[in-house]
């Protein structure tokens, strides 16, 4: 690959239809680049798990990915409530979610600790009610 390549997309709020869009681009576009199954994987992950939280917690937002020669970084901006306690929502099995997110069967609280557990680098940047930055990197070296 010589020149970085570029993914964005917007992520509606409450848009359950199109949610997982993102992720298969981003999946699809580092197979096609012939990465390892193992990043694509957490590559896939991570997308759609940060596109879920756009969905349901983040009022929306946009998901971009950047891939170079070394890694890929997956950002998701929200316009959402942003994160009270971030040490809580880590956790396994703390949601947020409503009655009709857990209806659809989303909501277990698994969002943002599979994102940390399959990213090299994990950050949140989240003031209350301005929003969330959830910035990851997988560095291609370590995954394949």
């Amino acid at each position: 690959m010589s020149e970085p390549i570029h993914i964005e997309h917007d992520v509606a709020a409450d848009d359950y239809q199109l949610a997982g869009a993102a992720s298969n681009n981003v999946k699809e576009t580092l197979k096609m680049l012939g990465l390892s199954s193992s990043i694509c994987r957490r590559a896939a992950i991570i997308t759609y798990e940060a596109e879920m939280n756009l969905v349901i917690h983040g009022g929306g937002g946009r998901i971009a990915a950047n891939i170079d020669q070394e890694s890929v970084e997956i950002m998701a901006v929200d316009r959402g409530p942003g994160i009270p306690n971030v040490e809580l929502a880590i956790q396994e099995g703390f949601t947020t979610a409503g009655d009709r997110a857990r209806e659809m069967g989303f909501g277990a609280g698994m969002g943002l600790p599979n994102i940390k557990r399959n990213a090299d680098i994990f950050e949140i940047d989240t003031e209350v009610g301005a929003g969330t930055t959830v910035r990851t990197v997988i560095y291609f070296q370590h995954g394949q």
